[in-house]
């Protein structure tokens, strides 16, 4: 599916979801990240983004605030925290074959941040197959991507859990499955048994973003890690 260039959110939001917030997403040049920044300004929030490359980010609006700033660096997320309502997290990378620590140690400075600036609610994205919904991305994924393309990727998404759960934040873990850049469905399936373990269930970037906005203000799965797949 080809990204537009340039995409110019129109002013006006298109529908109401509750009370309009300020809201940070954090790497909002990645592909949930961007459906994230889109869906937040339709909805008619106030949305600061924070990248390493705003140039990526490819949209504008009146309502959004684009952020230089990188996730290893404490400063500069805590600059970019103040006045915020929320934090949506969409981290992720493509060191797949080496160790590393990127997705823990940001989401340690996410959550430091956070509570510095006294701002409550975190979602964040990590993926069917980690912790507890180990397996649930089908065999393909559990016998052969994993621990053959990504298993220090996976590593890291399992020491990000840990570092939420060990905070006191109204945390919320959205685990979705196998990601796909196909048009929102508006239709999909959520809860704690979300996944199979023979064949990999699919969703789009672009509801997982519409669920992830949807834990804004709805407390079903606080401090839960609920899946979410078509």
């Amino acid at each position: 599916l080809r990204i537009p260039r340039h995409v110019q959110i129109p002013n006006v939001a298109r529908r109401s979801a509750g009370i309009a917030m300020h809201v940070l997403i954090i790497v909002a040049t990645g592909g949930t990240g961007r459906e994230l920044v889109k869906e937040a300004l339709e909805r008619g929030h106030d949305v600061t983004a924070l990248v390493r490359q705003p140039e990526k980010l490819r949209i504008t609006h009146e309502r959004l605030r684009v952020v230089r700033g990188d996730v290893l660096n404490y400063d500069s997320v805590v600059d970019a925290m103040r006045g915020q309502g929320a934090v949506f997290c969409a981290l992720g990378h493509k060191q797949w074959f080496r160790p590393t620590r990127i997705l823990s140690d940001g989401t340690r400075n996410i959550l430091r941040a956070m509570q510095s600036a006294g701002v409550k609610r975190f979602v964040g994205e990590t993926s069917l197959g980690v912790g507890d919904s180990f397996g649930r991305l089908g065999l393909y994924y559990t016998l052969f991507t994993i621990p053959f393309i990504l298993p220090f990727y996976f590593w890291d998404k399992g020491r990000q859990e840990a570092v939420i759960r060990a905070s006191d934040l109204d945390w919320i873990i959205v685990r979705p499955a196998a990601l796909t850049n196909f048009r929102a469905r508006g239709q999909y399936r959520h809860g704690p048994k979300i996944g199979n373990y023979l064949w990999t269930d699919c969703i789009s970037r672009a509801d997982v973003a519409d669920f992830m906005l949807n834990q804004l203000t709805d407390d079903t799965y606080l401090r839960k890690t609920p899946g979410v797949s078509w």
